[in-house]
């Protein structure tokens, strides 16, 4: 019924586990590898951000009694000799054959973090220019803007200046005088008829008819105003009360 040869195993969709533990022999899942954090990309501060060490368990260290397998079949005295030269103990500390591997990963996370450390600075460095820049304009725009607010101010006074005849309050002080004045007309008319028919000498038609013309013209004008004053003192004349 089956060969000796097994067919390749099909993909696996979801919900197909017995039939493939009937086509595949059993292995033992292979470990997995941890990831690595993506880097190279923004992070959440806004900045682009470097490489930095993998996230594991931390490496012990080796405590006093450690030395380098370069060092293990040295004699004492060579090992003295070493101890009393600063320099050729921090060569053997730090060379990439004799360090520890506890010092290698604290001195990667320390490269990594002063190689983002400089990433940042550019950055910054970036940032201040263009904000000077932008200082500098925003700078030149309100000194701008405090120059168009002088003109507009001057040029308000020059409109209020224009239009102080036609005030409220002196529309109503001359319509006031323009009542006393046509009164003052109007009586100065009367008047004249009746000096005119002092004398005794009765006045032509046409004389007649030219006083009445030029009275009802002068009584009609007093009326007028006299009507418009009393509406702006009630309060009726609209957009001024």
């Amino acid at each position: 019924m089956y060969s000796h040869t097994p067919p390749l195993p099909p993909p696996k969709p979801s919900g197909s586990h017995e039939a493939t533990r009937i086509n595949t022999p059993e292995t033992s899942p292979s470990p997995r590898l941890p990831q690595r954090p993506e880097t190279g990309g923004p992070g959440a501060d806004g900045f682009q951000h470097v490489g930095s060490a993998p996230t594991g368990q931390p490496i012990p260290d080796p405590g006093e009694q450690w030395l380098p397998k370069f060092l293990q079949d040295k004699s004492k005295q060579d090992l003295a000799e070493i101890l009393s030269n600063p320099s050729l103990l921090s060569a053997l500390t730090h060379s990439p054959h004799t360090i520890h591997p506890s010092l290698q990963a604290s001195n990667d996370a320390l490269q990594s973090a002063l190689a983002e450390n400089v990433q940042r600075a550019a950055q910054l460095l970036n940032l201040e220019t263009r904000l000077v820049n932008q200082r500098s304009s925003t700078q030149a725009q309100l000194l701008s803007t405090h120059a168009l607010e002088r003109q507009w101010r001057a040029k308000q006074a020059e409109m209020d200046h224009a239009l102080t005849p036609f005030a409220p309050a002196r529309l109503y002080q001359r319509l006031s005088q323009g009542l006393q004045e046509q009164e003052a007309v109007c009586s100065a008319l009367e008047e004249s008829f009746l000096d005119n028919g002092g004398d005794g000498a009765p006045a032509s038609e046409r004389e007649a008819s030219d006083w009445v013309r030029k009275y009802r013209e002068a009584k009609k004008l007093y009326y007028l105003r006299q009507e418009r004053k009393e509406r702006w003192d009630e309060g009726r004349v609209g957009g001024w009360r």
